[in-house]
């Protein structure tokens, strides 16, 4: 009877103190693969009638992480943040850009529980949030090759850092595929992996590697619409266009490593990069009839 008690009076001081302080959060999408970026957007409101103080020496944020299936999740999950969060009462903090995948690991395939936890100073307790749920998959390799990077200015006779680049397709729903870009070092650790769209099932990418050791892809996303990006060995997106198909778009190389697209139109878009200046977009309407 007294072990009774005491865990209804827990209780009852959790949910006191949930409702003056709730802590949720989301995840930038529910599907990654091993390596991938899991993302993560904290929120937190204040109702205590109280002003919270959450300091950049303390470990008040933290995560903790488990398998449906049951096998074992092991990760640094607390956070130190860089700015101090001051916030009253009636306010919502949020935190964002959370990068949870360094401090976990996953590599295992399966579905997997998130917990967000805030330690509040003043009263020497803590608060949770609901758990979220979010899939650990596999991908199909498409393509891989290593490549080797240029020497730095000022440096010779040494040996090539290399780096290895794979496209991956990860089926999420139904004729629904996603095209991913993994980069990884010399020693076998993943630099990053990462989406750069959605593509056709019966279309198949086009990868080359440039004389300065950057990645073209260019695949077909619509009936009638390809995808090209330029990637450098650090995972950086250089260009990313769209070309229409009047004739078939295709990457070609000239005799100094330069790679390019022809065929098709370009189809400038505000997801462009590099951004498009306003000349030029005064320079497309111009052109409009």
């Amino acid at each position: 009877m007294k072990r009774l008690a005491f865990v209804t009076g827990l209780c009852l001081l959790t949910g006191s103190l949930r409702a003056q302080v709730s802590v949720d959060f989301s995840l930038d999408q529910e599907h990654f693969l091993p390596g991938e970026a899991i993302r993560a957007t904290v929120r937190i409101t204040n109702r205590s009638g109280q002003t919270l103080y959450f300091r950049t020496n303390e470990h008040w944020l933290s995560f903790s992480m488990e398998s449906v299936a049951g096998h074992p999740v092991t990760g640094q999950s607390d956070i130190l943040l860089d700015e101090e969060v001051v916030l009253p009462s009636s306010k919502r903090a949020v935190v964002p850009d959370l990068d949870l995948e360094p401090r976990f690991r996953l590599s295992t395939p399966g579905r997997y529980l998130v917990t967000a936890t805030v330690w509040i100073r003043e009263w020497n307790r803590v608060v949770k949030s609901e758990p979220k749920s979010f899939d650990i998959i596999t991908g199909s390799k498409l393509w891989e090759q290593v490549v080797g990077l240029p020497i730095p200015p000022g440096r010779t006779n040494t040996t090539p850092e290399l780096r290895r680049y794979v496209l991956h397709q990860a089926n999420y729903l139904k004729d629904q595929l996603t095209l991913y870009v993994q980069i990884v070092d010399s020693d076998g650790s993943v630099r990053r992996v990462f989406p750069i769209g959605r593509m056709l099932s019966f279309g198949q990418p086009e990868p080359q590697v440039d004389g300065r050791s950057n990645l073209h892809v260019l695949y077909q996303d619509g009936p009638r619409s390809f995808n090209y990006h330029v990637i450098d060995p650090d995972g950086i997106i250089l260009v990313r266009q769209w070309h229409d198909y009047t004739t078939r778009p295709r990457l070609k190389a000239d005799e100094k490593g330069n790679i390019y697209v022809v065929g098709g139109t370009r189809r400038p878009t505000p997801n462009d990069l590099p951004a498009r200046s306003t000349a030029e977009d005064n320079a497309t309407a111009q052109l409009r009839p």
